[in-house]
């Protein structure tokens, strides 16, 4: 069984139980251990985001959609790679705005690791992939997981942001209440699509004014 480590375990036993999870459990067993392919992140890394980022700590949610499907890449925190490997294009593009939004300098490596221990809850909306294949374990139940995490966010007292970028991760919108949370939404940081609104979008900020006395701070650590 999965064991987090914090009040995610009691927060998620009842989603662990159901079938969906159950059949979506076999398939990954049969990925990760007899399918003879390479399955990203590493399995003891699936539900780093949980790991790292206490939902009573929540201060802030990034949506991405799968995890990077290249060597060295995924550790189970959204847009993060491993210290070693080159921070991928949207990354890079990510760092750009906080460096324009908060003038903070891009670290010389692309974990994030520093971010989730700061409250920023970096979620992928699926959470593995087989290598070369984007989109490859999509529609197998993890959608169905991560949207109850979002649920089980939005049903939080105390108020947090939701950074959506892209339309994948705009339509979420829809079952947060932006009464209580603040919902933040810009064009995905892709270089495809960051000139299309993502530069200038300043959501380090405005989430940190939201914030108030709770303001993340954004700065990695070498």
């Amino acid at each position: 069984m999965v064991n987090i480590g914090n009040s995610w375990d009691s927060l998620l036993k009842a989603e662990f139980e159901k079938e969906y999870y159950a059949k979506l459990r076999v398939f990954l067993k049969q990925e990760y251990v007899y399918s003879g392919k390479r399955i990203f992140p590493h399995m003891n890394n699936i539900f780093n985001a949980f790991k790292y980022t206490d939902y009573h700590d929540v201060k802030a949610v990034i949506l991405g959609q799968d995890p990077y499907h290249g060597e060295g890449q995924a550790h189970g925190l959204c847009f993060s790679v491993e210290k070693g490997t080159p921070a991928p294009p949207s990354l890079q593009n990510i760092f750009k705005e906080l460096k324009t939004d908060l003038g903070i300098d891009a670290p010389s490596h692309g974990c994030l690791t520093d971010w989730a221990k700061n409250g920023v809850l970096l979620l992928n909306s699926v959470l593995t992939v087989r290598e070369s294949l984007a989109g490859s374990h999509r529609g197998r139940g993890w959608e169905i997981f991560t949207d109850s995490v979002i649920e089980l966010l939005n049903a939080r007292e105390k108020p947090m942001v939701f950074l959506l970028w892209g339309n994948y991760a705009k339509a979420k919108a829809s079952i947060i209440n932006t009464d209580r949370h603040l919902v933040l939404t810009a064009a995905h940081p892709s270089p495809l699509s960051a000139y299309n609104g993502f530069f200038g979008c300043r959501h380090f900020s405005k989430a940190n004014q939201f914030l108030g006395e709770r303001a993340i701070d954004w700065r990695i650590g070498e």
